[in-house]
């Protein structure tokens, strides 16, 4: 009898005898939380629509000529966040993304709002040393605190540059207070849009890497025609293959220790953006696999 379809509630659907974490190189790591959110909620149910659509996806990927689920994607039961504060949910992630990395696997966070970024990359730093983060988001993110907290969604970069170095591509919102730490930081902040060249762009991105980078997707870094559901849109952003061009030589350049994909917001905008973090997720697990080429 043939098995009724999308009933695993795993990354694209995988059945249980080819869901095995002992052989899998990815562990995606679904974590509903967005306590912190200053405009609009609803990150939390990112991660159930993410997993959701990715069970609509081609396995086979025609851009890499490779089946990346083919190297294993174990996907975890949702982490059921610390709600006492933001900063217990990073400590929470950093202890559980450091289990993952210890056993070999390259995490990939689906959030819910940006904060679990911090624990990630905690949690990989003590792994890598030469570390940098690659930080794709419409915002500067680098307020020292916001709404009476350090450790909310709009200090995630503050928190990051304190742990390790990091790039900001994309953005298009800052304060005056945050663009000035840039600057006086030596921050690299590539604003959106971009009117050199693209190739040229890429480069200059990449040469600001070390050899293991951790890439963190604030979906709001796209243009909102094609993701909409966001919680704090920005007009003016990347294109699809803005993002995964980029994406593509990253993983030539350097060794993508893990990568975490956040901000979707499933209620603000038509199911097709639910599909795009999912295929987003996937290419930059094909990417990985194939080293980007």
């Amino acid at each position: 009898m043939p098995r009724p379809e999308y009933q695993w509630q795993t990354f694209l659907d995988t059945p249980p005898e080819e869901h095995v974490y002992e052989t899998s190189q990815f562990a995606v790591i679904p974590v509903p939380y967005d306590s912190t959110t200053s405009f609009r909620s609803g990150s939390r149910y990112g991660p159930a629509a993410i997993i959701d659509a990715s069970r609509h996806l081609e396995d086979f990927d025609v851009e890499l000529e490779t089946d990346p689920s083919d190297r294993g994607i174990y996907t975890f039961a949702e982490v059921s966040p610390d709600l006492s504060g933001p900063k217990r949910v990073v400590r929470q992630l950093r202890s559980f993304v450091s289990k993952v990395i210890g056993d070999e696997k390259i995490p990939v966070v689906l959030g819910g709002e940006h904060t679990v970024t911090i624990g990630a990359v905690g949690a990989c730093k003590g792994r890598f040393d030469d570390l940098t983060v690659l930080y794709l988001d419409a915002h500067a993110d680098m307020r020292d605190s916001y709404m009476g907290t350090r450790w909310g969604h709009a200090s995630v970069a503050m928190r990051i540059s304190e742990i390790c170095p990091l790039v900001e591509v994309g953005v298009r919102s800052i304060s005056a207070e945050e663009h000035e730490f840039a600057k006086s930081g030596g921050i690299p902040v590539f604003y959106w849009p971009w009117h050199g060249d693209t190739e040229e762009f890429i480069a200059e991105v990449c040469g600001r890497l070390s050899s293991n980078v951790y890439v963190s997707i604030d979906l709001d870094v796209m243009d909102p025609s094609i993701m909409s559901a966001v919680g704090t849109p920005e007009p003016g952003g990347m294109t699809w293959w803005d993002v995964t061009s980029l994406l593509r030589q990253v993983a030539v350049s350097s060794n993508v220790v893990g990568f975490d994909i956040v901000e979707l917001s499933p209620e603000e905008g038509p199911v097709a953006c639910s599909s795009t973090a999912a295929r987003l997720a996937y290419k930059m697990m094909g990417y990985i696999v194939s080293g980007g080429k």
